[in-house]
């Protein structure tokens, strides 16, 4: 039986398996980890900056509503002056009713000296017999115009100045609720995000009327001809009288429509008929038939533009008009311009339309005209292991037409124009930290 020999380095290749099992199960746990923590970091990321993303797409709505809430406000100011106008014409055409069925003047002497249209215009004012007291205070144009002064002046300055405060608290539900489905099987507290820099404070302010807004309510009112001057004389070619050969018969159509210093809408529309006479007192003169009137105010204590006065007879009768005229008032009888006597009973009936003039707007903060506003979040939640991951993420909101201007000019950033988008945004950095 032979000898068994025995090796003393037998069974050392099986310990060295065992300590490189160890580390390689230990590597492998660590990188099991690791993994574990990249991909928690990666979708913190993710989840963050679609969090963050949203948040700017909530600013961009804010601001975009704000362009059109200044907008809504110009289409209410352009709809009051349509209807101060449609008022004035309404109460014009009844006062013009009730001389034409007086017949001072008579409609055939208008066309005979003024031509067969301007005849017909006048006779047409009989299907607007009873108009002028329609127009008055309680009417329906009256109630619209009211319930527009109402919107302006209540509701679009209550709800911009909602928007501008309320902005930051949606801004920051809209990230939380993000990261809410981000996270569905997680609690996100308030203190794990929070808002490390913003540009919103400051961003946008309010502006008193007068700096940009009166111009461009009064440049689209420019855009309506129903809004333009209502002003025409027509003269008779026959010569009158052999003192003042130059001068004709005038039919004078004045009127117009037009914001007062205090932003509130106001029209007015008159006529006469200006036959021209004369005597040896005081030579030419043109005596004032009144044919229409009308005066609608923003306010019961304005007083009219042009010649008028407080008391004014309804007829002369008992005293000539041109003597009337030198004993009670300084106009001129041969201005050739105004209708003093018809704008003297538009003052004695005027029904006033009361308005609050316009409101204050908010608009983009004069130094920060050329601004993006933007924004950074920072996220903190537990990782794998209790480990306390960190992210952090930003966003901002700018301005940008979808076409180019047709003037070629480039456009600043402004709350007229509903252009507003959002954008992820490069992270800043924090103080003392690269």
């Amino acid at each position: 039986m032979a000898a068994r020999v025995i090796h003393p380095q037998a069974g050392q290749a099986l310990v060295l398996g065992m300590l490189m099992a160890a580390l390689l199960s230990v590597a492998a746990l660590h990188y099991f980890s690791a993994g574990r923590i990249l991909a928690a970091k990666s979708r913190q990321v993710h989840g963050l900056d679609a969090a963050a993303y949203s948040g700017a797409l909530v600013q961009a709505r804010a601001l975009n509503l704000l362009a059109y809430l200044n907008r809504a406000q110009v289409a209410h100011q352009l709809a009051m002056a349509h209807m101060v106008t449609l008022g004035s014409w309404a109460m014009y055409g009844g006062t013009q009713a009730g001389r034409l069925a007086r017949g001072n003047p008579p409609a055939h002497l208008i066309g005979m000296l003024f031509g067969a249209d301007y005849g017909r215009a006048y006779t047409a004012a009989a299907r607007a017999s009873g108009l002028d007291v329609q127009a008055g205070t309680t009417g329906a144009l009256a109630q619209a115009h009211a319930a527009h002064n109402r919107f302006v002046q209540d509701l679009y300055r209550g709800l911009s100045s909602d928007v501008v405060r309320g902005l930051p608290k949606a801004r920051r539900a809209a990230i939380h609720a993000v990261l809410a489905a981000h996270y569905p099987d997680q609690q996100i507290s308030d203190d794990s995000v929070a808002i490390v820099s913003d540009d919103w404070p400051g961003f946008v302010r309010r502006f008193a009327p007068e700096a940009q807004f009166r111009p461009l309510v009064s440049q689209v009112v420019g855009m309506y001809d129903f809004l333009d001057p209502r002003n025409d004389t027509a003269e008779n070619s026959w010569a009158v009288s052999h003192r003042c050969p130059h001068l004709r018969h005038q039919l004078r159509r004045r009127g117009g429509t037009r914001m007062d210093g205090a932003g509130r809408w106001q029209s007015f529309d008159t006529q006469s008929y200006h036959a021209l006479r004369s005597n040896r007192w005081i030579g030419c003169y043109y005596r004032e038939y009144v044919m229409g009137w009308a005066w609608i105010p923003g306010e019961a204590s304005q007083v009219m533009d042009g010649a008028y006065t407080d008391d004014a007879p309804d007829n002369f009768s008992k005293q000539d008009f041109w003597r009337w005229v030198e004993e009670a008032t300084q106009w001129d009888l041969l201005d050739g311009h105004d209708n003093p006597l018809a704008n003297s009973y538009a003052m004695r009936g005027r029904a006033a339309w009361p308005g609050d003039g316009l409101a204050a707007y908010y608009d983009v903060s004069a130094d920060k005209a050329d601004a993006a506003p933007s924004f950074s979040v920072a996220f903190t939640q537990p990782g794998p292991k209790e480990l306390a991951i960190h992210a952090r993420s930003a966003a901002r909101t700018y301005f940008a037409r979808p076409d180019p201007r047709s003037d070629g000019r480039h456009e600043r950033p402004n709350l007229f124009h509903p252009y507003w988008h959002a954008a992820l945004a490069p992270v800043r950095a924090q103080a003392g930290r690269p």
